[in-house]
């Protein structure tokens, strides 16, 4: 769709999709410590908890929550230190984040409730140490998780976007969003970039105040795997720069580890939102069946 020079009808459009999916969502915000966390729900059934990853929020998911949703009751938190949930705790590193998620998890569906867990990026690694610290995760799925401890495949260096925020520059706030999309997030295909990932890019990069870097580089995800007595699904886009898809498919293989991995064609790093109806098919079959 041709929508002219003027970049307020493409901004709109995007809005307005994000805002139709989140009236779609119960909201509810929880209290642990003094501090909320921000969740959303949408469907009915059995929780299926979904997890963001840096600089992102709930809305990594805005193409996949209606389709997951038609077979179960899936929560979608804004993590602590992101969007609409309160800082975490200072110095508390990534159990700050995990800490609270499980406590206000289990306010929302029952400390005994079996759930299921789906993460993407730093939300990954988030999610597998969700699944260690509290009892009743039976599946967990990872989409291009943090701390692998493998290669990279940086395709260029990312620009700072402060400078430009800052400025109240939007022009140059949206070149700089528009280049690490593709140098980061997603594959070299421009139409990736759409209105609405520069939209929701742009928006969590403002509101995040945690720093996930250092923590999903500092690997240690495989021992963490370790502790998880549940089912496991892998899946990397082909293009995933954050990671060489190939040669940990091939490490997976040739070695006793459980679950499957499996490298989802003509996408990046944001996997299910690039691939949706590909990877919510898969989902949806993997979280309906005894796991292949």
């Amino acid at each position: 769709m041709t929508l002219g020079t003027d970049p307020r009808p493409v901004a709109a459009t995007a809005a307005s999709e994000l805002e139709r999916v989140d009236a779609l969502a119960g909201h509810r915000r929880v209290a642990w410590a003094g501090r909320d966390v921000a969740w959303r729900r949408f469907g009915a059934g059995r929780p299926l908890v979904l997890i963001h990853g840096g600089h992102g929020s709930w809305a990594h998911w805005i193409r996949n929550v209606e389709a997951l949703a038609r077979q179960r009751e899936v929560w979608v938190p804004d993590l602590p230190g992101y969007g609409d949930s309160d800082d975490a705790a200072p110095d508390d590193g990534l159990a700050g984040v995990v800490r609270p998620l499980a406590a206000t998890l289990d306010q929302l569906v029952g400390p005994r409730t079996a759930v299921d867990v789906v993460g993407f990026s730093f939300g990954g690694l988030v999610a597998a140490h969700l699944a260690t610290a509290r009892a009743g995760v039976e599946r967990l799925a990872l989409l291009g998780p943090g701390g692998h401890g493998g290669r990279r495949r940086p395709r260029g260096a990312l620009r700072a976007w402060k400078p430009a925020a800052e400025s109240g520059d939007a022009a140059a706030l949206e070149a700089v969003m528009r280049h690490n999309l593709a140098m980061h997030m997603l594959s070299a295909e421009p139409a990736a970039i759409d209105p609405l990932a520069l939209a929701l890019h742009t928006q969590a990069c403002l509101r995040t105040r945690f720093r996930s870097k250092e923590i999903s580089r500092a690997g240690g995800l495989h021992d963490v795997l370790a502790g998880h007595r549940g089912a496991l699904l892998m899946l990397w886009g082909e293009h995933d720069v954050t990671a060489d898809p190939a040669a940990l498919a091939t490490a997976h293989a040739a070695r006793p580890a459980p679950g499957a991995l499996e490298i989802v064609a003509d996408a990046g790093h944001w996997v299910q939102y690039e691939q949706a109806a590909r990877v919510n098919e898969r989902l949806a079959h993997w979280l309906a069946h005894d796991p292949a």
